[in-house]
Formats: C-alpha cells, structure tokens, sequence
C-alpha cells in the first residue's frame, strides 16, 4: 500500500473534517432532556444513546462518500469489509456517560489504519474545543500546536490517569488494584473517556494512564498520539495495548508504572 504523503494528507484531512463535523452535530442535536438510552452492552450501565448510533452513520457516510472501498470497524456499527486496504476504526462518542450527563470529556475518535497499522489518528474533543491529531512519522498536535509526553520519572510524583469497567466483578477488581496503585503515585485522575486520558499522556497534562478493559475503537487513535508524542503504550511483559490492559506515559515513566501495576495482576477478573 502507498503511503505517500499524499495519501497520508487526503486521510488526515478527511477524518479532520469528519470528526469535526460529527462534534458539532453532537452538540447541536443533543436534545434538551439528555439523549435516550437505546441499548445496554457489558451492564445496564453500559449504554448506547441515539446519538451514538446517529454519530456513527454519520462518520461512516461522510468518509464512505469520499473513499468509497475503504473498511471499517466500529464501536457500534461493527466491521465493514472493504478492498482499499485502508480500514477506519471509530469511537463515534468515546465517554457516552459524561454524553449523557453533559459532561464535557467526550470525544469523536477516528483512526485510519493502512495494512493494520495505524498512520492516522483525530480526536475531537467539541466540549473543550479542541482537535488533537496525529500522523505516522510527522508528529501529534492539538489545533496545530506540537505535544510532547511528559518528562516524569518518579511514579512518587506522577498523576495517574485510569478508567473504570461497567461490569460489577470488573470493578472490585480495579478497585483493589486503585489500592495498590494510589500509595505509590502523586494521585489519580478519572475523566472517563479512555481517549480523552490517552490525549492528556500526549500532552503532558497527566504522566501516565492504565486500564483495563478497553477496545481497538477505544485506543487506536490514541495510541498513535501517544507514540507520536515520545510517549510508550503496551500492556503487561510485552504484550501490546488492549482488553488485557493498556498502559501509556512518558518514556522514563512508563517501566517504572508497569512495574508497579505488574504484580498486582489486574487482568485477574
């Protein structure tokens, strides 16, 4: 597959638009009252509102009516085959709680991938009015301004960003985690969109993030912001970012907080 800089740019610039677009939908729409509830997944506090589902057909309209063969897969529309060899992973609203409740850290993630691996990543942020972007080889960037990870190497004055299950045995398994973690950290953070966490790696606002229980639409705009950025992203022992557990930092903070998190087995639920 071509990765031109051409292509890279027409890619950038389409899921720019996109996401843009869709935030700005997102925000216009919102009714009133609060979106409606349309489904559950994991728990019934697991949700999927209309918006949602509306955010979805729109990014894959939008993105279809210009690439036409591309793929996609997506949180609530599922896997589209295409024969492009560019395959779109999308989180129509990454934080559909903080959605519902009107809280401002949601965000619209898109990523497009090239023969599986990530070379462009969005994530909109409409409620703080923010774009974050980031392109293989050239960078991560928030409304055109460069990012860097964070500098910070002792876990003793690190905050810590994490994010919680929906399901109840997940959750009493992450707090006994919380509790080993808590004692050896500066703090912890919580704003409950995985994406927005992995943006705030990105940009130094907090120095390291983990959880357990995310998806490929979760982290895969966000993982190429965070390695754009100088930052590290993995799971445990080597494996990579996912379900199991993700955890991206700084370069010198990363080993030192997965070697806090190792032995205290958070993928034991």
């Amino acid at each position: 597959m071509d990765l031109s800089a051409a292509l890279l740019t027409e890619l950038l610039d389409l899921a720019v638009a996109t996401a843009r677009e869709t935030g700005r939908m997102l925000i216009d729409k919102r009714p009133a009252d609060g979106p409606d509830v349309v489904a559950t997944k994991s728990s019934s506090t697991d949700i999927v509102t209309q918006m949602d589902q509306a955010a979805e057909r729109l990014i894959r309209e939008r993105i279809s009516a210009s690439r036409p063969h591309d793929s996609f897969l997506g949180e609530e529309g599922g896997s589209t085959a295409g024969t492009s060899g560019v395959r779109w992973v999308i989180d129509p609203i990454d934080g559909t709680v903080n959605y519902l409740y009107d809280l401002p850290d949601w965000s619209v993630s898109i990523a497009a991938e090239i023969d599986g691996e990530t070379v462009v990543g969005v994530i909109e942020v409409p409620r703080r009015g923010a774009t974050y972007t980031a392109v293989k080889g050239r960078g991560a960037y928030r409304d055109g301004e460069p990012l860097r990870a964070g500098a910070e190497t002792d876990l003793a004055k690190a905050l810590i960003a994490t994010g919680f299950g929906y399901a109840v045995e997940r959750r009493i398994s992450q707090a006994r985690v919380l509790t080993g973690v808590i004692p050896n950290v500066r703090d912890i953070r919580r704003a409950g969109a995985c994406s927005v966490d992995l943006c705030s790696v990105a940009s130094g606002q907090v120095d390291g993030y983990y959880e357990r229980g995310v998806q490929a639409w979760d982290i895969a705009a966000g993982r190429l912001l965070v390695t754009e950025a100088g930052g590290i992203i993995g799971g445990l022992h080597g494996a990579p970012p996912g379900s199991e557990l993700t955890i991206a930092a700084g370069p010198g903070l990363f080993g030192p907080l997965h070697d806090l998190l190792a032995p205290l087995d958070p993928a034991r639920d």
